[in-house]
C-alpha cells in the first residue's frame, strides 16, 4: 500500500514541513529507513539519525527545534510515539480487514448468530448457541465452545481456545495459544491426604478493548465470573486464576501469576514474573516491580512496591544497598569483636 505524506498527516492531524506529495509504502526505524519509508522520532537520543535518515517522511514532535537541514518530509504532532502507534493500528486493521469469508474445512454449530464481514479460518470450530459480532476475525484452528459471546471487531488468533460460556467484548485481541475458561485450581483436601475436585462452573468475562498475549491462560470462576475490565492489556505467558478481577486499563507483563479471588485495581502496572497471592486486593494505580512477591493487600492508591516479599520501592532500594554491603559490614563487625 502506498500513501502520500499528506494522507498520513490528515490521519494523524499533523502539520507538514516539506514535500506533502512524497510517497511512502513501508514503515521503518529511523536509523534503518530508506526512500519510500516512514519513520518516527520520539526518543531524543535518536535525533542525530533525523539528519542522516533515508526515510521519505518522519513523524516528529511539534516542539522539536531542528539543528541541521533535513531531507525527509516532517509530520509534526504533539506525541510522535502515540501517533506512530495510531498509524500501526490503522495499518494492522487494514491488513486484518482483508481477511473475510470462510475457509474450509471449518465448523459452526446450530442456534447461534454471526455478524457481517467476518472471517473464519480453516479448521476453526464454533460451538452451539454462540453470538458473534460484526467484523470478527477467527483464525485457523481456533476453538470456540458453546454459548460463547464475542463482540464486534474482535480478533481470535490461531490456536486460541475459548471454553463454553466465555464472554468477550468488542475490539479485543486474543493471541495465539490463549486459553480462556479452563478449570480453576480447585481441590478439597481429604483426611486421607488425597484431593477431591471442586467443579468450576463459572466463566470468564473480558470487557471491551482487552488484549491477551500469546499462551496466556485465564481460568473460569468456581462460581460467577473471572473478570478482566475494559482496556486491560495482558502479556504472553500470564496465568490468572479463578474468580480474579482485574480493573480497567491495567497492564500485566509476562510470566506473572495471580492467584484465585485476588482483586486488582484500575490503572495498575504489574511487571514481569510477579506473583500475587489469592484473596487480597491491590489499590488503583499501584506499580509492582519485576520478580516481586505480593502477599498482602495494598490499600493506598499509587503505591510503588518491589521485592519478595514486596514492600515500598524506595525502601527496597535502600535495603538492597545495605544487602550488597553485608560482606563488608560483617568484616568490620568481626574486626570490632576481635579488638574486644
Amino acid at each position: 500500500m502506498e500513501f502520500t505524506v499528506q494522507q498520513i498527516a490528515d490521519l494523524l492531524q499533523g502539520e507538514i514541513e516539506g514535500d506533502n506529495l512524497a510517497k511512502v509504502s513501508t514503515l521503518a526505524k529511523i536509523e534503518e529507513a530508506q526512500k519510500g519509508a516512514l519513520a518516527f522520532l520520539a526518543n531524543a537520543k535518536y535525533e542525530p539519525y533525523l539528519y542522516t535518515t533515508g526515510a521519505s517522511a518522519v513523524i516528529v514532535s511539534d516542539k522539536l527545534e531542528l539543528k541541521k537541514p533535513v531531507s525527509a518530509a516532517l509530520i509534526r504532532v504533539s506525541d510522535p510515539y502515540t501517533s506512530f502507534s495510531t498509524l500501526l493500528q490503522y495499518y494492522q486493521a487494514t491488513i486484518l480487514a482483508s481477511k473475510t469469508g470462510v475457509e474450509e474445512p471449518s465448523f459452526i454449530g446450530s442456534g447461534g448468530e454471526i455478524g457481517e464481514n467476518h472471517y473464519r479460518g480453516a479448521f476453526s470450530y464454533i460451538g452451539n448457541n454462540c453470538k458473534i459480532g460484526q467484523n470478527v476475525r477467527i483464525f485457523p484452528q481456533a476453538y470456540i465452545g458453546d454459548n460463547v459471546t464475542i463482540g464486534d471487531n474482535t480478533t481470535i488468533f490461531a490456536g486460541a481456545k475459548l471454553y463454553a460460556n466465555t464472554v468477550i467484548g468488542s475490539n479485543c485481541t486474543i493471541h495465539a495459544g490463549v486459553v480462556l475458561g479452563s478449570d480453576g485450581f480447585g481441590f478439597a483436601p481429604q483426611e486421607d491426604g488425597s484431593y477431591k475436585i471442586v467443579p468450576q462452573i463459572g466463566n470468564v468475562v473480558l470487557e471491551d478493548d482487552v488484549s491477551i498475549g500469546a499462551n496466556a491462560t485465564i481460568d473460569c470462576a468456581t462460581m460467577g465470573s473471572t473478570i478482566i475490565r475494559q482496556g486491560t492489556k495482558i502479556d504472553n505467558l500470564v496465568q490468572i486464576a479463578h474468580n480474579v478481577e482485574i480493573g480497567k486499563h491495567t497492564v500485566i507483563a509476562a510470566q506473572t501469576g495471580i492467584s484465585g479471588s485476588a482483586k486488582i485495581g484500575n490503572y495498575c502496572v504489574i511487571a514481569g514474573q510477579v506473583g500475587i497471592v489469592g484473596h487480597i486486593s491491590i489499590a488503583d494505580k499501584t506499580t509492582i516491580g519485576a520478580q516481586s512477591g505480593v502477599g498482602k493487600t495494598i490499600k493506598k492508591p499509587g503505591t510503588i512496591i518491589q521485592g519478595s516479599p514486596a514492600f515500598d520501592y524506595k525502601q527496597n532500594l535502600r535495603a538492597l544497598t545495605v544487602f550488597r554491603k553485608l560482606p563488608e559490614l560483617q568484616r568490620e563487625l568481626e574486626a570490632l569483636r576481635d579488638k574486644n
